[in-house]
C-alpha cells in the first residue's frame, strides 16, 4: 500500500511529530453523531513515518526495491510495514544559511550551490529560506511562509547580509518549527554554516530534543576552516544521524554545487516507510529505529533513517 493511500485509509489529518496521530468519530465508532459538517476525532491511532534513503557500496542511489526487502525494528522488536511508498513526491524543505561574518568570502559560491538545489529539486516542493547569523530572518518576503518559485527563492538567498556572529541553533529550531506549517508529509531541512554556535538563545540540548521530535530529516554542510575555534561538525553530524539525513564536510566551496546536487537527488529518491507503534506503556519516550534492508543482488547496502523518536502519551478525550 502506498504512503497516499493509507493515509487517506486512515483519515490522516496532520503529522504534528515523528508520528501521525490519527483519528475518527461519529459513525466510524459505532455511534452516529449529529452531522455538523465537521469531522470529530476522537479514538486515537499512531503512524509513524519514516525517510529512508538506500545506496549501494560505491554511493550510488538504490531504487526499485520494495518492501519485503525492507525490515523496520523498534527498540529492538520487528514492526509490521503498513505504509510504503518509493517515488519522487513533494516535500516541504527549509534552507538554512548561514549569514555570519566570516561567511563574506564563500558567501557568491554557498548561494549557487544553494540555487542549483532548488532548481534540481521537484516543482512542487514548498521551500522557505533563512538566513542566520545574530539572529535568525526569513527570506521571503511579507507573510509568504513558502514558495515554488525559483526567481523568489533566489532573491531570499540573496537578501541576507554576511556580518556578526552564528546563532546555529536558533536557525534549526526556528526552520524546524516552520516545516510544521507545511503542507507536504515528507520535511526537510538543509542547514549550510561554516561554523558551531556562539550566540544562540537555544541551547543544544534543546535543540537536540526538536530534531528528535519532529519528522524533518536534516541535511548538513560544514564549510569549516582548520583553526577555526567555533568549528563544531560534530553537532551537523548528530543533526543528520538522529534525523536519517546526511552531513557533508566539503573540503572547499568549489565543492558545494555537487554536494546540493546529490543532496536534492536524495531527496528525490528517498523511500517512505511507515507502520503503528505499540504502546508498550513500560517504555522511555525516546525509542529506537532500525530500519534494514535486503535485496539479493545488489551487494551491500547502506541504509541513511531517522534513528530514534520521541512517542508522546496521547492525550485522552474529554467525556
Amino acid at each position: 500500500m502506498d504512503r497516499r493511500t493509507a493515509v487517506r485509509n486512515l483519515l490522516a489529518a496532520s503529522a504534528g511529530c515523528v508520528f501521525t496521530r490519527l483519528s475518527a468519530a461519529g459513525a466510524l465508532d459505532g455511534h452516529p453523531q449529529e452531522d455538523t459538517g465537521i469531522l470529530q476525532l476522537r479514538s486515537e491511532a499512531r503512524l509513524v513515518l519514516l525517510d529512508v534513503s538506500v545506496k549501494d557500496s560505491a554511493g550510488g542511489f538504490v531504487s526499485g526495491l520494495s518492501q519485503e526487502n525492507f525490515n523496520i525494528l523498534e527498540n529492538g522488536r520487528r514492526q509490521p510495514i503498513t505504509v510504503f511508498d518509493s517515488g519522487d513526491v513533494p516535500v516541504t524543505v527549509g534552507i538554512l544559511v548561514d549569514e555570519s561574518g566570516s561567511m563574506k568570502l564563500k558567501r557568491s559560491e554557498v548561494l549557487t550551490a544553494a540555487e542549483t538545489f532548488i532548481a534540481e529539486s521537484n516543482r512542487q516542493d514548498e521551500v522557505f529560506v533563512l538566513n542566520f547569523n545574530d539572529r535568525v530572518v526569513r527570506g521571503l518576503p511579507g507573510d509568504t511562509l513558502f514558495s515554488d518559485d525559483v526567481q523568489q527563492l533566489r532573491a531570499a538567498l540573496h537578501r541576507g547580509n554576511p556580518v556578526g556572529r552564528t546563532a546555529l541553533n536558533d536557525a534549526v529550531v526556528a526552520g524546524l518549527k516552520q516545516l510544521e506549517s507545511g503542507m507536504r508529509e515528507k520535511k526537510t531541512l538543509v542547514v549550510i554554516s561554516d561554523g558551531g554556535d556562539n550566540m544562540s538563545n537555544h541551547s543544544r540540548r534543546e535543540t537536540l530534543e526538536m530534531v528528535e521530535s519532529s519528522v524533518a530529516t536534516v541535511y548538513a554542510i560544514g564549510l569549516f576552516e582548520p583553526d577555526d575555534p567555533d568549528r563544531d561538525p560534530g553537532i551537523l553530524r548528530h543533526f543528520a544521524k538522529i534525523s536519517g539525513g546526511e552531513a557533508y564536510f566539503p573540503a572547499s566551496v568549489s565543492e558545494m554545487v555537487p554536494v546540493c546536487r546529490r543532496i536534492a537527488k536524495d531527496i528525490r529518491t528517498r523511500y517512505t516507510i511507515g507502520y503503528v507503534p505499540p504502546e508498550d506503556k513500560g517504555a522511555k519516550p525516546l525509542r529506537s529505529i532500525n530500519v534494514r534492508v535486503s535485496a539479493p543482488g545488489h551487494g551491500r547496502l547502506v541504509v541513511r533513517a531517522r534513528s530514534s523518536y520521541r512517542y508522546d502519551e496521547a492525550v485522552k478525550p474529554a467525556n
